[in-house]
């Protein structure tokens, strides 16, 4: 069975059981897993957030619960015609559709939320059902992939096709990936790196994909990484700038996040953040700025924070708190526009 008929069969199965309960004149019920805090735990062995015991449900024979209830049925019933009919969708069209099927969601926010309890109950990821969020990640890089999505199944595209990149959305991220010479996965956290790195050819000295992450790297994006290294069996690589915020988007690339925690298939558990680090900084006597008092609350959070309890993540975050100052990944420039090339990443990649 494929993974669209799988979304199907689970989907037509939600919807068999609250028919069913209605013609037994027994108002239907939902049980899916709690994803409050409280029921979020980290998993050391398979290294992220995962999801606990407990459990929820939306009882339709509640008021307070007959909101949710319904909202989540329709999410359903459009996730169904999306697949039906080879569509995909964006969290925000999604929002904005429910307008026209007369379904009131107070904010985008809660159609996500809904979008997630969905996830919950039938077991697998929003993007099974195509629905997607707004993307602003790209990728380059020797590599072939052969499309699967309606209209373009068995097209094949070279990820160098544009000196721009491509956009990562529903169909690149349902590709299968057929060939590579590429030897890294090289994930850069800014739009102006992403694009040196292709001017310069970095990409073919460093026999890489590149992808840029636009900051906190969206589910597909995580997805599309995860499905690479699986496939190609290619390491991954993280750069990012040398703050509290740039360490943060490689760790959830590396352990997931608390919000995505019912979710598999996102981490590259042996994925590794390369920098910019506190030695860094000094080492390269990089330009800074210092670090203000959201950075240091954030310092705090980390160094609380399960994913960072080994050794090193504690390391760097004594050494950041210590140093007291950021630097970009642009502060290279200040020992010539291609050092960061020609210097920095030999260096870290070697």
């Amino acid at each position: 069975m494929s993974e669209r008929d799988t979304a199907i069969e689970r989907l037509r199965s939600l919807g068999v059981n609250i028919i069913s309960k209605i013609q037994q004149d027994t108002f239907p019920k939902i049980e899916l897993p709690d994803r409050g805090t409280s029921n979020i735990v980290f998993d050391t062995e398979k290294n992220q957030f995962v999801l606990g015991p407990a459990t929820s449900v939306r009882d339709s024979s509640n008021l307070r619960h007959i909101r949710s209830f319904t909202q989540l049925l329709w999410v359903a019933s459009y996730a169904k015609k999306l697949l039906k009919s080879g569509r995909t969708s964006s969290l925000r069209d999604l929002y904005y559709s429910s307008e026209a099927f007369g379904i009131s969601f107070k904010d985008q926010a809660e159609s996500d939320r809904i979008v997630a309890d969905l996830e919950c109950v039938v077991g697998l990821a929003r993007e099974d059902f195509g629905i997607f969020p707004e993307e602003h990640s790209s990728i380059y890089g020797p590599v072939i992939m052969r499309y699967t999505v309606a209209g373009y199944q068995g097209r094949e595209i070279d990820l160098t096709i544009s000196p721009d990149g491509l956009p990562i959305g529903p169909a690149l991220v349902t590709a299968d990936p057929i060939h590579t010479d590429a030897r890294i996965i090289l994930a850069v956290e800014s739009g102006g790196m992403f694009s040196r790195l292709i001017e310069t050819n970095a990409w073919k000295k460093f026999h890489a994909i590149l992808v840029h992450l636009g900051g906190q790297a969206p589910r597909s994006t995580r997805r599309l990484m995860r499905r690479l290294h699986d496939s190609l069996k290619l390491p991954v690589f993280i750069f990012t700038d040398g703050d509290p915020w740039g360490m943060h988007i490689a760790r959830v690339i590396i352990s997931g996040s608390a919000n995505a925690a019912h979710v598999e298939g996102l981490t590259v558990p042996d994925a590794q953040w390369i920098g910019v680090t506190p030695s860094d900084i000094t080492k390269y006597g990089l330009p800074t700025e210092p670090m203000n008092d959201a950075d240091l609350r954030r310092l705090d959070e980390l160094a609380r924070d399960p994913r960072y309890s080994d050794d090193e993540c504690q390391a760097q975050i004594r050494a950041f708190r210590q140093l007291r100052q950021k630097a970009e990944q642009q502060a290279f420039s200040r020992h010539g526009i291609d050092f960061v090339v020609d210097q920095y990443l030999p260096a870290k990649l070697h």
